[in-house]
């Protein structure tokens, strides 16, 4: 990007909003220029622009249209795709300030939010009026609904309830030509045209800026029966999935956590958690009544292989069973660089593709630890190693390479919840067939015809340098 096109696009942007919301400090843009993924290449923004509406982050995009300017949005950075990485001589498009909760309506059940907003805060005003947002990433604490939107993310209780596509009911965006336009409907049945919210779902900010999102929303569930199994290893925890799949129970959440995971959340938060267990498979069950007693019992039967299982009589342990799920993920990254997996199999293959991540890291000499939404085939595999050990760093991603390639062998995917980002392009490759990639290449250009928002990520294309095509 030359010198010229850089004051004037910043000129340009400056005259729809204020100074100290365009933010150039180096070390400042440098922060905000990534998410968590590990390894990502990451370009040289020539600046931050922190947007508050609509007509804002409309006017951004339409000027970095004119300039030929690359733009990218980032939520709360906390994707582990590479997604949010920036581009060099682009625009990061801060969405955080943008955290309205605009309406939520109990009769018609759904609410209208800005994409700042944090995920568990739309769950807790839900809540307050007795309903419920079921989406619930482990990073929903932090997470946003725009970044969720993102990525189509998932979370505990997708096995049950669906991800977030099954709760967009319509959204507002910016196109790539600075247009402000609203996609979906409010009502709960539509089929006038295309569905284009849905296509805009799992983008990762390739097709669109959102601005606004109206989501479903459900009553809120009927206390919850866990049952819980521990287990002598991963592969024995995921026969027990399998069980439970070919038994028909859906749980409203099934999670593994290995020991890896159990030790490093113990001399973090010392729960006492990995002193019982190598494996520990958790299954929440809502159905409301005898029918929820009888699913217990059913589940417990799935869990034969297990060296001890029980349901689970205090809630108060149950809930710090959970806690300690969500915590598996940063009490990880304190030992070290993690290299987060995301694929996903059916659930009948969820035992061998556990055996053979277990033989990845015998072989690549890597310390893989496992944490997994197992009742939906969603597992997390996460590859940890020591800080600054580039022979160690190199066998991990040789390890995360033969992942991808056995997910795609056992009828998977390379992606459940995480996005293609920048870590999964060569995977997304493997995975579709090209004429499939032509149908995606043909959709960005309909909506972002000169390629500036999020070059380079999912499907390539023609980034800025710094960032590999």
């Amino acid at each position: 990007m030359s010198a010229p096109v850089d004051r004037d696009v910043l000129a340009e942007i400056a005259a729809h909003v204020p100074e100290q919301r365009i933010l150039r400090d180096p070390d400042v843009v440098s922060s905000l220029s990534h998410d968590e993924a590990e390894w990502a290449p990451v370009g040289a923004a020539l600046a931050v622009v922190r947007v508050t509406s609509a007509e804002e982050t409309r006017e951004v995009v339409a000027a970095c249209h004119r300039h030929g300017v690359p733009v990218v949005a980032r939520g709360a950075g906390t994707g582990l795709s590479g997604g949010a990485n920036a581009v060099d001589g682009g625009i990061v498009l801060a969405m955080d300030r943008m955290s309205r909760i605009v309406e939520i309506d109990p009769v018609e059940r759904l609410a209208v939010v800005e994409p700042g907003v944090v995920n568990d805060d739309l769950r807790a005003a839900a809540a307050a009026q007795g309903l419920w947002y079921p989406p619930d990433p482990a990073s929903s604490p932090w997470s946003t609904i725009g970044g969720n939107v993102a990525t189509n993310a998932g979370g505990l209780c997708c096995v049950k309830y669906g991800v977030t596509r099954d709760y967009v009911l319509g959204l507002q965006m910016a196109t790539g030509t600075g247009e402000l336009v609203r996609l979906g409907r409010r009502t709960a049945k539509g089929v006038a045209g295309y569905d284009l919210a849905g296509l805009v779902v799992g983008s990762e900010g390739t097709l669109g800026v959102v601005t606004e999102v109206t989501v479903r929303l459900r009553p809120l569930p009927p206390p919850a029966i866990t049952v819980v199994g521990y287990f002598a290893s991963v592969i024995d925890a995921g026969r027990a999935v399998a069980a439970s799949a070919a038994a028909g129970l859906t749980p409203a959440a099934l999670e593994l956590v290995d020991r890896h995971c159990l030790r490093a959340v113990d001399a973090w938060k010392n729960m006492g958690l990995s002193v019982d267990a190598d494996v520990v498979l958790l299954a929440r069950l809502d159905e409301p009544g005898p029918a929820g007693e009888q699913a217990a019992e059913r589940m417990l039967a799935c869990f034969e292989g297990a060296t001890w299982a029980a349901r689970s009589t205090d809630e108060a342990e149950a809930e710090a069973l959970f806690a300690a799920r969500r915590l598996a993920y940063p009490a990880l990254e304190r030992l070290g660089p993690v290299l987060t997996e995301d694929v996903c199999v059916p659930t009948a293959r969820v035992p061998e593709m556990l055996a053979r991540i277990e033989a990845t890291a015998e072989r690549h000499r890597t310390t893989i630890a496992n944490i997994a939404h197992a009742g939906d085939g969603n597992l997390h595999p996460l590859l940890i190693t020591e800080p600054g050990d580039d022979a160690a760093r190199v066998r991990a991603q040789a390890a995360f390479d033969d992942i991808v390639a056995d997910a795609l062998a056992l009828d998977g995917t390379v992606t459940g919840e995480h996005g293609i980002g920048l870590l999964k392009r060569g995977g997304l490759v493997a995975e579709l067939e090209p004429a499939v990639l032509d149908l995606h290449r043909a959709v960005k250009r309909a909506l972002d015809p000169a390629g500036i928002l999020n070059p380079g990520k999912v499907i390539g294309g023609a980034p800025a340098a710094g960032v590999p095509g």
